[in-house]
């Protein structure tokens, strides 16, 4: 996809993710990486429904803005693109029920994902990120330690974050989240989570293992 095609592109997964209730107003931002180390990032204090391709900033991946006023979570996105060199787009989101697991279930590292088989298949284990205050070096630093290992994953307290090869994995991985953890709020609600058995999680671990860490 050309430049052009992936401005247009990042507008629309913002408009996506707005009619999902996947994020509200301003929230969230979603960046791609450029060639010549450069990267496009949604501005901050833009209604997501709004925001225009020339609304767009853009800086170098050493931090240096290029043009715009690039969100105030672009040191999130920085962190992701040194550490994962696969990482083409970068989507953080407000997910309702993914943050709500956060707050509800602080004992957790990891959400829930032995009850079901599309967990384990499309995404692998989805851990959920200790709190950092949004905006700093702490956030980036909170998130070191998953990477590049996890594509999905929980900020607790604050929202979701998705990397990928392409837009489309990392909108995949954020509406697949939020999908599954409203199934899983269902099921505790109707009596608890059941679980898969021992033998099956494990054959299902390991064709995730084989087919590869795109999340689908």
């Amino acid at each position: 996809m050309d430049e052009p095609g992936i401005l247009k592109a990042i507008v629309e997964s913002c408009r996506r993710l707005h009619e999902r209730n996947l994020l509200a107003a301003a929230d969230g931002n979603i960046s791609c990486r450029l060639p010549f180390n450069r990267i496009a990032i949604t501005p901050s204090g833009v209604n997501k429904v709004k925001l225009r391709v020339e609304d767009m900033a853009f800086m170098q991946l050493s931090g240096i803005v290029i043009k715009g006023k690039p969100s105030s979570e672009r040191l999130m996105h920085l962190a992701v693109y040194r550490a994962c060199p696969e990482a083409s787009c970068v989507i953080h989101a407000h997910p309702p029920t993914a943050i709500a697991w956060s707050l509800a279930r602080p004992d957790l590292a990891f959400l829930p994902d032995e009850s079901l088989p599309e967990v384990i298949l499309a995404a692998g284990r989805i851990p959920i990120v200790p709190y950092a205050r949004p905006g700093t070096t702490a956030m980036g630093e909170a998130l070191a330690k998953f990477l590049p290992q996890h594509r999905l994953m929980i900020l607790a307290r604050h929202g979701a974050l998705c990397w990928g090869e392409t837009i489309e994995d990392a909108y995949n991985g954020i509406e697949r989240l939020e999908h599954v953890c409203q199934i899983l709020k269902s099921a505790v609600e109707l009596g608890g989570l059941s679980t898969l058995p021992e033998a099956e999680i494990a054959a299902l671990r390991e064709l995730r293992t084989r087919q590869g860490p795109r999340i689908l």
